[in-house]
């Protein structure tokens, strides 16, 4: 693309908004980083090229503009980006700028749980059958760092921000996992953040397929659009997709009918299932031999922060779910656990209801442990069915679960919050719970 001499505006300094920077300035546009941190907060180093708005949003970098490209996470309705529609200025997502000049398929990823440990599992898969993979997007990788090399596929992980802000992605694959309550302090109500994740489907090929979570209501109904689906369930037999039944994942696929064990795989949890099912469907419809893909599944590890075993200590397991920010996350977590279990929660609700909790703390939680701003909230809803312990730090959050969980139970982090009114994001919260366990672990 021709961005040469262009007025380029990229609106929050984050990691995108970084990469997008310097896309933009090493094709000769004059660009702008606009944020409303300072820059001595931010820590920006002098950019070629690149100008900073710092410490607010400057109108005329907006409606004077050329484009306007949004950084994920930016909300699409601020007054700076309503400012430059009302100009006439294009107000544009990395996603759409990014694969204008990418080729290769592109497998998309997304769901309110996940998508992180789906998309990496994708790229294990195609990495081991010899392709040249990228994987990234929400994940960690912008997908505009992809530019510049070609790739045999692109598989992107894709958060309802980014999916808001997307006019011309056309995917090979749209995968949807599910779609459980988050973020409603930026969405008005489920209806609005359902609409966000089908976005996915609405630019589709009129050859591409819809990856489905066919026991999610609202997973279906975002699907609505698809002209092709292929469905995973764990709860009904498919005569086409694939399905737990009893102690086996069934693949029924064109040319394709296997049963494979799942007790072979390292993920643990029947929401680690859905994701290995809805990973394999997009390699297997593109020719992958199930050997080889299924060697890969059942190889993987997974994420850290997520459902991560950190230790056994005195007979009690330690797992690390930091990433579970929503309450159908700590759902799925809470789930894969056998009573007895201390679940250590809280941090910023984001307007999540906790009582889809209730029946879990009730059957299998022998104690939870709050910390965090959102704590009396958490009480309030799940408080009578257990009991309760407030900390004021993680050490005091494992000290705590260490005294009161019997052996041969779990504590479970997974906290059904952000993170950011004590920690600098989900994995300074895992890692600080991880460098606790291994504290007790020491003190033993």
């Amino acid at each position: 693309m021709n961005y040469q001499d262009q007025k380029i505006t990229v609106i929050g300094a984050g990691k995108t908004g970084l990469s997008l920077a310097r896309y933009f300035s090493a094709r000769g546009a004059g660009v702008t980083l606009s944020d409303q941190r300072s820059r001595e907060e931010l820590n920006l180093q002098a950019m070629d090229g690149v100008s900073f708005d710092c410490g607010g949003h400057t109108e005329r970098f907006f409606t004077g503009a050329d484009l306007v490209v949004a950084s994920p996470g930016v909300p699409l309705d601020v007054p700076p980006l309503i400012a430059a529609r009302e100009a006439g200025v294009p107000v544009r997502g990395e996603v759409d700028i990014a694969l204008k000049e990418l080729s290769g398929k592109l497998i998309a990823i997304t769901g309110t749980n996940g998508k992180s440990t789906t998309t990496s599992l994708i790229g294990e898969i195609f990495k081991a059958w010899g392709k040249k993979v990228f994987v990234g997007g929400n994940l960690g990788t912008p997908l505009i760092d992809a530019v510049g090399e070609a790739w045999d596929y692109l598989v992107v992980e894709l958060s309802s921000f980014q999916l808001e802000a997307i006019e011309e992605m056309r995917p090979d694959y749209g995968v949807l996992l599910n779609i459980t309550p988050d973020h409603l302090d930026r969405y008005p109500n489920m209806e609005a953040y359902v609409k966000a994740k089908e976005r996915l489907f609405l630019t589709m090929k009129e050859q591409g397929v819809a990856v489905l979570n066919v026991d999610d209501s609202l997973v279906m109904q975002a699907g609505k659009w698809v002209q092709k689906g292929i469905g995973f369930s764990c709860e009904s037999p498919l005569d086409e997709g694939l399905s737990l039944v009893g102690e086996a994942i069934r693949v029924r696929l064109p040319g394709i009918a296997a049963d494979l064990p799942h007790n072979d795989l390292l993920l643990q949890g029947e929401h680690n299932r859905q994701n290995v099912m809805a990973a394999l469907i997009p390699a297997l419809l593109e020719g992958c031999p199930l050997e080889l893909a299924w060697k890969a599944v059942t190889a993987y590890g997974g994420l850290p922060h997520r459902m991560q075993l950190v230790a056994r200590v005195n007979e009690v397991s330690y797992f690390n779910d930091s990433k579970g920010t929503n309450v159908g996350s700590v759902l799925k977590s809470l789930s894969g656990l056998a009573a007895p279990v201390s679940l250590i929660a809280g941090g910023l609700a984001k307007g999540g209801d906790f009582t889809p909790l209730s029946d879990l703390v009730k059957d299998r939680v022998v104690a939870l442990i709050l910390m965090g701003t959102d704590a009396p909230l958490i009480e309030d809803h799940l408080g009578q069915l257990t009991r309760v312990i407030h900390v004021s730090s993680m050490k005091e959050a494992v000290q705590k679960a260490a005294e009161v969980t019997p052996k041969g139970g779990s504590v479970l982090l997974s906290p059904g919050c952000a993170s950011f009114d004590m920690f600098n994001g989900m994995a300074d919260r895992g890692n600080a719970f991880v460098n606790a366990v291994h504290a007790l672990e020491e003190a033993l």
